[in-house]
């Protein structure tokens, strides 16, 4: 019996190609050498000396940067092709990574960090629609998935590895590292994977783009991506606020804090890939797992207003990760689409973007509401923020289910 539940598990990571694998691996690198991200605030203020106003901005201008990169990925992947965005874009950080560490002004880490993130993100929208080329069709979901796992052991690894550099070499020695993973990471994919031509049909494209809807007048998608901002914000305040509250409400250390957080990462881990294989053989549809997947992000924060049991959090993280779960491997997949032939690269640049504005209206919205009314007025902000993506989610299956008669 335990034989065979092992043989199914690992069953779930059959089927994919050669240059799927490949992908995996070079994120997995590239993800655990992004030490920096984690250390960066603590680098600007106790290494730089910057004061929190300072702080602030430089991480706005880091957000912003991640935006208009997304953007120019997107667009560049259907002009050039996604295979020359993604080498340029790993690449070009890497070398970029190991100038920035000598920047040490206000002004020139604003500009420094707004240009590196503004061609490190280039690489996101280009990596989604490269797994829309090298996955097949029935396997396009778990290529997303197994990707977003190897994101998941990278950002585990990498912080740790990052507090032993510091250690050992300073901060310097992170800069160093990061760009390193970034230039190894694009030499294994650019070696080992060769761009895949397509024949473009010319009479065919010009069929389907006369036909097709603009990405800016596609309303169903812009509904989804407002679903997906809001499903973002609320998870991003399992990193910004949530710690905050473990050690202000209850006392708890950052080890016991950070061992919960792990929780997150080991379940997603274990279950999110025998979920999305699960949901694929019964053929259920992606939006209303979605939709689950909102239901749950809602109640974790409904959760947390019981403040009088630590017990509460446990239940919050399961509720928050396995809403994580159901959204995010869906939400690319539906995504990329969603895209008409040729135009993956623009669909798949805003829904990145959505996740980038996510990540700065996330922290500033929470931190904000904590310092003026308090821990648990935050959680019911949230809470009604995830019953605005319940709605939008509901009116997105309703269109698409009329779009389909």
């Amino acid at each position: 019996m335990l034989t065979t539940a092992i043989q199914r598990y690992f069953d779930n990571y059959r089927g994919f190609s050669r240059e799927i694998w490949i992908l995996t691996l070079m994120t997995f690198i590239n993800r655990a050498g992004t030490m920096v991200l984690p250390f960066l605030s603590k680098y600007l203020k106790e290494d730089l000396g910057f004061s929190f106003g300072q702080v602030g901005w430089i991480m706005v201008c880091f957000g912003l940067g991640s935006m208009l990169g997304s953007w120019l990925g997107g667009k560049l992947s259907d002009k050039i092709g996604f295979y020359k965005i993604m080498i340029f874009s790993l690449f070009t950080t890497g070398i970029l990574f190991f100038v920035i560490q000598y920047i040490t002004t206000f002004e020139g880490l604003c500009l420094g960090m707004f240009c590196v993130m503004a061609i490190a993100d280039m690489f996101r929208p280009a990596m989604f629609v490269s797994l829309g080329t090298y996955a097949k069709p029935e396997n396009r979901t778990r290529a997303l998935t197994l990707v977003r796992l190897s994101v998941n052991l990278g950002f585990a690894a990498g912080p740790a590895l990052g507090g032993l550099i510091i250690m050992g070499m300073g901060y310097q020695g992170l800069f160093w590292v990061d760009g390193a993973s970034c230039i190894v990471a694009i030499l294994i994919f650019a070696l080992m994977v060769k761009e895949k031509k397509t024949t473009i049909d010319h009479e065919k494209m010009k069929e389907i783009n006369a036909t097709r809807i603009s990405v800016f007048k596609d309303t169903i998608f812009w509904v989804f991506l407002f679903v997906c901002f809001i499903t973002a914000v609320l998870f991003f305040q399992l990193f910004t606020t949530l710690p905050l509250y473990h050690k202000e409400q209850f006392g708890m250390s950052e080890f016991q804090s950070g061992l919960l957080l792990s929780l997150n990462g080991l379940l997603v881990f274990f279950f999110e890939m025998p979920i999305v294989s699960a949901s694929q053989r019964k053929n259920i549809n992606k939006l209303k797992i979605i939709l689950w997947g909102c239901i749950l992000m809602s109640i974790s924060f409904l959760i947390l207003i019981f403040n009088f049991w630590i017990g509460f959090l446990v239940i919050s993280l399961l509720f928050i990760t396995f809403g994580e779960m159901f959204i995010f491997p869906f939400s690319n997949s539906f995504a990329l689409s969603r895209a008409p032939k040729g135009h993956e690269g623009r669909y798949m640049a805003l829904f990145t973007m959505s996740f980038s504005l996510a990540h700065i209206v996330s922290s500033k919205t929470g931190m904000d509401i904590i310092s003026r009314f308090g821990y648990q007025n935050n959680w019911i902000f949230m809470s009604f923020l995830g019953g605005l993506s319940v709605c939008g989610c509901f009116w997105v299956i309703r269109r698409v289910q009329n779009e389909n008669k």
